[in-house]
C-alpha cells in the first residue's frame, strides 16, 4: 500500500460491478484500489449483469463460488452481490465503503436508471456505506480506452474518499472516451438527459421462423447542456456526479400539495 496521500489503512473496501468478476474493468479497479488500501474484497457477479438495474434474485437462489480469501463470484445481480457481502461474506467485519466498476460503457444521464453498476452503489448507500460508481465511456463498435481509466482513477478516488460525505447519496464517475493526454480535467456535474430513442428494438427471425428481439443501444446526440455529465464527457473531462436515493420532485410536490388542498372527496 502506498504511503502517499490520505491514510486509507483503516478502510475495508468492497469492489463489485455488473460486467462480471473477470471483466477488464474489475482487474483495473482492483489494481488501483490496492495501491490505496490493503483490505480489498472483490464480490462480483459470476457472469455479466449489464442492464440489471437494482434488481434482486427473489425467485431464484443465490449461489457463490469462492476464488480466494477475499474474492467471491456470485450467481446473481450486482445488488445480490452487495447483500451477500454485507450480510454473509463480510458480516464479521463489514466494509467501510463500496466501489462499483469500472464499467465498460457509459453510465450517464438516463443510463443510471438501467445500470447495475450504479445500482450496486445505490445498495451500498442504503446500507450506510460510502459508495462510488465508476464507468468508462466508449463508442459502441470502437475500443474501450482502459488506459484513461487506469491513469486517473487513483487520483480521483484519493480526492473523493476524503471529502465530506452526504447521507443517502453516492457518486457517479465517468471517464471520457479519449486517450489519457487528451483528458481536459475533472468536472462536478449534474445528471443530464438525452433525447428519446437511445434504446430501441432490433427485430430478428430465427431458424424456425419465430421472431425474437435484441435491445439496440444507439445513443442520440443532444442533451449536452451546461454543467451536465453529458457536457463534461463531450469536453473530454471526467464527470463526477453526486446522486441521491430520494427521487422525489420536491418543487412539484409542493405545487401538488397546494392544489390538492382544494380537492373535495365528498
Amino acid at each position: 500500500m502506498t504511503s502517499a496521500g490520505p491514510d486509507f489503512s483503516k478502510e475495508r473496501i468492497l469492489l463489485t460491478n455488473d460486467d462480471g468478476i473477470h471483466a477488464p474493468g474489475m482487474e483495473i479497479l482492483e489494481r488501483v484500489v490496492r495501491e490505496l488500501c490493503d483490505d480489498v474484497w472483490v464480490i462480483a457477479p459470476e457472469f455479466e449483469q449489464s442492464g440489471a438495474s437494482h434488481s434482486l434474485s427473489i425467485a431464484n437462489p443465490i449461489r457463490l463460488r469462492q476464488i480466494d480469501e477475499k474474492r467471491f463470484a456470485i450467481r446473481g445481480t450486482p445488488t445480490d452481490c452487495v447483500l451477500m457481502a454485507y450480510y454473509d461474506i463480510m458480516r464479521d467485519q463489514r466494509p467501510t465503503m463500496l466501489i462499483s466498476g469500472i464499467n465498460r460503457g457509459a453510465n450517464l444521464a438516463e443510463d443510471v436508471t438501467y445500470s447495475g453498476t450504479c445500482a450496486a452503489a445505490m445498495e451500498g448507500t442504503q446500507l450506510g456505506l460510502r459508495s462510488i460508481a465508476m464507468s468508462l465511456v466508449f463508442t459502441i463498435g470502437g475500443k474501450a480506452r482502459w488506459a484513461t481509466a487506469e491513469r486517473y482513477a487513483g487520483a480521483v478516488l484519493r480526492h473523493l474518499l476524503r471529502v465530506e460525505w452526504r447521507e443517502n447519496s453516492f457518486l457517479n464517475v465517468n471517464f471520457p472516451d479519449c486517450e489519457p493526454p487528451e483528458v481536459t480535467g475533472v468536472l462536478v456535474t449534474k445528471q443530464g438527459q438525452r433525447p428519446p430513442g437511445s434504446f430501441t428494438l432490433d427485430a430478428r427471425i430465427d431458424a424456425r421462423n419465430v421472431p425474437y428481439y435484441w435491445v439496440k443501444i444507439s445513443y442520440q446526440k443532444g442533451g449536452e447542456h451546461d454543467e451536465t455529465d453529458l457536457e463534461a464527457i463531450d469536453r473530454n473531462a471526467i464527470a463526477v456526479t453526486p446522486l441521491q436515493l430520494d427521487l422525489t420532485h420536491h418543487e412539484w410536490r409542493a405545487r401538488l400539495s397546494d392544489g390538492i388542498k382544494k380537492l373535495h372527496l365528498y
